[in-house]
């Protein structure tokens, strides 16, 4: 009798074989027919019975088609998770053909992630595409990070995080390797992309100084986003520890703790701003932007020879940090402020408002050459119209009916 019902389930087991690869066949037919419906109707009627029991030759075709007609549908997502089970299983004859498909789905992804990002400013389904293409080419990890980037500007910020989070657990850098070479027409060094077309530029003349190097990491920026994105949230507590612990395992990196900083001038803390600012200075003493910084710092919190002796320092590590100069002149300005108080108090007492008026163009006189030079380095609006009011006050006509007409045509 055990013999019996062990035959009958045998002959189960194989009858059911037999219906599924007539099933697989109905579905290859409707394929080719490009009836993509009953080609995925087909298949859905045999998947259980084959994933439980149906041999890997069946289980490969099975993956191979249901993936092509889903790719035909443009469900690519659906598409790439047959595929993607396709090509788990080991020397399946059918991987090799489902690979052009999958390349061709990579493409069009792709595309059009760039254009909803570039063109349609439609950053939500950029970044959804952007992801799916990452997930039909997991070794493209580049496309992660631009569909984090674009759920960020979606404002899509639980997406973000977790595009980020996912790129942090794969440990993405995104260091490239840069073909670098310098146009001759225009003086500017260039990306051109590879050895081999950089090495052609260089050999037609038009390029000249060629050089390989790597971008720099992108790991501190996705630290600094997604604190970014937390603090957005509200989450000001986690923000702080996402770089606190970051630097714990990077203490010397010197981006992490400018965004660290960063962080803190975004949340009032100027006091703690000043802190690691201080502390970048010693990671990179000849850095002019820091020792900037901790002047704008200074000047914040009203400590106006500390605010100078870091813009001086600055200037003396870059000549031509016009910035630096303009707040330099911000700094020396800053005296105004008391001084037009007094002004306001004595103005029945002529003598005393006479002597305050002197002691304000003294101020101006010593601005002067701060602001002059800021303007001929770096000239804008503000440089233009402050150096006309002083010119004006000062009573130096030419200049100030220089600069007057100058802003004028600015304006």
């Amino acid at each position: 009798m055990k013999n019996q019902i062990l035959a009958l389930s045998l002959g189960l087991m194989s009858l059911g074989a037999v219906a599924q690869k007539s099933e697989l066949k109905d579905a290859e037919k409707a394929i080719k027919k490009q009836d993509f419906t009953t080609a995925l109707n087909t298949l859905n009627t045999i998947e259980g019975s084959l994933m439980m029991n149906g041999e890997d030759k069946y289980k490969s075709k099975f993956y191979f088609l249901k993936g092509k007609a889903l790719a035909a549908k443009k469900d690519y997502k659906g598409a790439a998770e047959s595929f993607k089970a396709l090509l788990a299983m080991k020397e399946s004859k059918y991987s090799g053909e489902a690979q052009p498909i999958m390349n061709q789905m990579i493409q069009e992804v792709s595309n059009k992630a760039v254009d909803l990002y570039n063109n349609k400013k439609d950053y939500k389904n950029a970044a959804d595409n952007f992801y799916l293409t990452y997930v039909l080419s997991p070794t493209d990890t580049s496309f992660a990070y631009n569909a984090a980037v674009s759920a960020t500007q979606a404002q899509d910020y639980d997406k973000a995080i977790e595009y980020y989070k996912e790129l942090q657990k794969i440990g993405y850098t995104g260091i490239e390797t840069q073909y670098l070479a310098t146009n001759k027409a225009t003086g500017k060094v260039e990306d051109l992309g590879s050895k081999k077309q950089r090495d052609l530029m260089v050999k037609s003349g038009s390029y000249v100084k060629p050089e390989t190097k790597a971008s720099e990491s992108k790991t501190a920026t996705i630290v600094k986003n997604v604190a970014l994105i937390l603090k957005e949230q509200g989450k000001t507590d986690e923000a702080i520890a996402a770089l606190a612990e970051a630097r714990k395992a990077n203490p010397k990196d010197l981006n992490l703790l400018l965004n660290e900083a960063d962080m803190y001038v975004k949340l009032g803390k100027m006091d703690k701003f000043g802190e690691l600012m201080s502390e970048a200075v010693a990671l990179d003493p000849n850095n002019p932007t820091l020792f900037y910084n901790l002047g704008v710092v200074n000047f914040n919190q009203g400590r106006m020879e500390e605010a100078k002796k870091y813009y001086n320092k600055a200037i003396e590590l870059k000549p031509d940090y016009a910035d630096a100069y303009m707040n330099l002149a911000v700094v020396v300005l800053d005296q105004e402020k008391a001084i037009v108080e007094e002004m306001n108090k004595n103005l029945s007492n002529f003598k005393k408002y006479d002597e305050l008026a002197a002691k304000q163009k003294g101020v101006y006189k010593e601005a002067l050459p701060f602001l002059e030079k800021a303007d001929s380095l770096k000239r804008s609006l503000d440089t233009v119209k402050t150096l006309m009011n002083l010119y004006e006050v000062l009573e130096m006509s030419d200049k100030a009916s220089e600069y007057r007409d100058l802003y004028q045509s600015m304006k």
